[in-house]
């Protein structure tokens, strides 16, 4: 007798086919290939590992061929010839009817792109401002759907989802949004820099949503939260996703001043103000 042993991830070589403008903060890509028949995601708050060519060269140079030894090859290349790698989350994951053919979409935050920019762009802003159709990448993403790179999993018995995301953890939330069952509570508040970035969500669960605009004055994330009347429940579950700082004293805030369960406290920093990836990186965040 033998077993079967599937790798839960993998590299996808992949092309843009299409780009949206969401906002002046958000773009969308929309991506295709042959490989993404054998991309599977339960979707949520799917995260994925993006690799992205430098300016000048056709596509990534990742080291695909070193199998598990691909991390240690790639941090040996030199910095301007080795793929840009970030990490983000899944917006959507479509098939067509007789599943030949698939398409993700992910969606990008422009820091430093776009009006009242306040810090020069990173390179996968610099990228995504200016994807075009053709434009290869690649990532390392789920073979498996049910795989440990989603994080938001409620209890059973959840009766109340609490929820904070900033623009990065916008395509995150809109999915978690869309997977709710109908008639679960949940509380959600979402920040964002412009009120052109507010997008209309799809959910079947009975949803309070309050955005937070920053550039409308809007107050703190967690003065906001502390101020808000929850409704009563016995078993609730948050999920906190963002910048690395507002997480932390979120997470503090509901533990300790709302007496959440720190066991269903689901938190992500996505990024560290004043630190770019690559030094989150070589600090072990």
């Amino acid at each position: 007798m033998t077993t079967a042993v599937v790798t839960p991830f993998r590299f996808f070589s992949l092309q843009v086919t299409r780009t949206e403008r969401l906002g002046p903060s958000l773009v969308r890509v929309t991506f295709a290939g042959p490989d993404l028949l054998g991309f599977h995601s339960d979707g949520r708050d799917q995260s994925l590992s993006l690799f992205l060519p430098h300016p000048g060269q056709p596509e990534p140079v990742v080291p695909m061929e070193y199998g598990d030894q691909w991390w240690q090859a790639w941090r040996e290349l030199p910095e301007d010839v080795r793929a840009v790698m970030r990490s983000y989350t899944l917006r959507a994951l479509r098939r067509d009817a007789d599943g030949d053919t698939a398409e993700i979409d992910i969606d990008f935050v422009l820091h430093g792109v776009g009006p009242g920019a306040g810090a020069p762009a990173g390179p996968a802003s610099r990228w995504a401002a200016t994807a075009a159709p053709g434009d290869r990448v690649a990532l390392i993403g789920p073979a498996v759907a049910d795989n440990r790179a989603i994080r938001f999993r409620p209890p059973e018995g959840t009766d109340l989802v609490l929820m904070w995301g900033d623009e990065t953890a916008l395509p995150a939330a809109s999915a978690i949004l869309e997977s709710l069952p109908p008639g679960l509570r949940a509380r959600v508040w979402l920040e964002v820099q412009h009120a052109e970035d507010i997008q209309e969500l799809t959910t079947a669960a009975d949803v309070e949503i309050t955005w937070l605009v920053r550039a409308a004055g809007a107050p703190a994330a967690l003065d906001e939260i502390r101020d808000a009347r929850l409704p009563y429940a016995e078993r609730p579950y948050a999920w906190i996703a963002g910048e690395a700082g507002r997480v932390k004293e979120l997470r503090r805030h509901l533990v300790r001043e709302r007496c959440v369960d720190r066991r269903a406290v689901t938190f992500v920093g996505y990024w560290r103000e004043g630190l770019t990836e690559e030094q989150l990186r070589a600090r072990g965040e």
